[in-house]
C-alpha cells in the first residue's frame, strides 16, 4: 500500500522553523521536486513562534511540527504506492533544516499484500 516516514530532527536551527513562511517554502520544494501532489495545505502558526502543517496528498500526506526554542521537528509522511517519491522528499527536507541529528522509522504499510487470503468484509458494530 505504501511506505510511512517518521521522523524526529535534533538541532534544526531555529530561524528555519519558527514561522510558516519559511517551513512552508521548505515543503514546497520537497513536495514539487520529489513528485508528490498536493491536494491542500494547512499551516498554523504560533506564538512566540512553532509551526504545524499538513499536506493533504494525492499520494498520502505530510505534516511538519517544529519546536524552534529545542530545535526539533517532528515530521510525518505517507505516500501510497511510490516509495521513491517518499524518500526523495525525505532526502530534501533532511537537506533543507540541516539537522544535527536525525531518527527515522520506516514503516511499510503492505499488510494488504502479506495477507495471503482475501479478508471477508464484515460490517462495523454499531
Amino acid at each position: 500500500m505504501g511506505i510511512h516516514l517518521i521522523v524526529d530532527l535534533l538541532g534544526v536551527d531555529p530561524e528555519r522553523i519558527s514561522r510558516v513562511k519559511a517551513v512552508k517554502s521548505i515543503l514546497d520544494r520537497a513536495i514539487e521536486e520529489s513528485g508528490l501532489n498536493t491536494i491542500t495545505a494547512s499551516f498554523h502558526q504560533f506564538e512566540p513562534y512553532g509551526v504545524s502543517a499538513v499536506y493533504l496528498l494525492r499520494e498520502s500526506h505530510l505534516s511538519v511540527h517544529t519546536w524552534p526554542e529545542y530545535g526539533y521537528v517532528a515530521l510525518d509522511i505517507f505516500a501510497c504506492g511510490d516509495e521513491e517519491s517518499a524518500l526523495k522528499a525525505y532526502e530534501i527536507l533532511i537537506e533543507e533544516f540541516k539537522p544535527e541529528v536525525v531518527e527515522r522509522k520506516v514503516l511499510k504499510r503492505d499488510l494488504y499484500e502479506r495477507v495471503k487470503e482475501p479478508l471477508t468484509p464484515r460490517a462495523c458494530p454499531l
